[in-house]
């Protein structure tokens, strides 16, 4: 699949870089693997990361807002970290190192998506209700990073671990999972007293 990744703003890459230029910044992230290296580190794959904000039982196209731009930290030709960047009133900022199994979860999720022969966007969406983090394939390979809706023919890859019940690393278009997360997060009923 002709994958684009959307440039990252100048400003979350420059605050990235100065982070993995800092010596306190790396030791004293919580990252045991970017405390280790040994080699260069660099910021790569910038990932507009979205939030589903709200599933609207009237089948309106859900809302998201870009929260952070996600950077894989690499050393040596593999990922060794990630970095978050968020927007602050005086602009992108670095925010936090980390690792984790999203990390390979990712990697791995667009080795996959590579073979596909669909043109698409890629963006993370996060489904904080259900603790959950998707690959979002995006099919306006032109559409401005930080704005979107979920398009019904867009694809969506849960990355592992993924709630129960849902494979990780499975492709779902957004209007065959959507449904599934709608139920998921909707609030059930409320149990009177006896």
């Amino acid at each position: 699949m002709p994958l684009h990744v959307p440039p990252a703003p100048a400003p979350a890459l420059r605050s990235v870089l100065a982070a993995l230029g800092s010596p306190t910044a790396v030791r004293e992230a919580k990252t045991s693997a970017l405390r280790s290296v040994q080699g260069p580190l660099s910021p790569e794959l910038p990932l507009p990361v979205h939030v589903l904000d709200r599933i609207s039982p009237t089948r309106t196209a859900p809302l998201t807002r870009l929260t952070a731009w996600r950077f894989l930290i690499r050393s040596e030709g593999r990922a060794v970290a990630a970095a978050d960047t968020v927007l602050t009133p005086d602009g992108w900022a670095f925010s936090h190192f980390f690792e984790g199994p999203y990390l390979a979860s990712t990697e791995l999720a667009l080795r996959q998506a590579e073979g596909s022969s669909t043109a698409c966007q890629v963006r993370l969406l996060s489904i904080p209700e259900l603790y959950m983090l998707t690959l979002w394939l995006h099919g306006d390979t032109e559409a401005d990073p930080a704005e979107g809706v979920l398009a019904p023919t867009d694809v969506l890859v849960p990355l592992a671990p993924a709630p129960p019940g849902i494979a990780a690393h499975r492709p779902h278009r957004v209007a065959d999972l959507l449904p599934v997360i709608s139920l998921r997060v909707a609030p059930g009923p409320l149990l009177s007293p006896a």
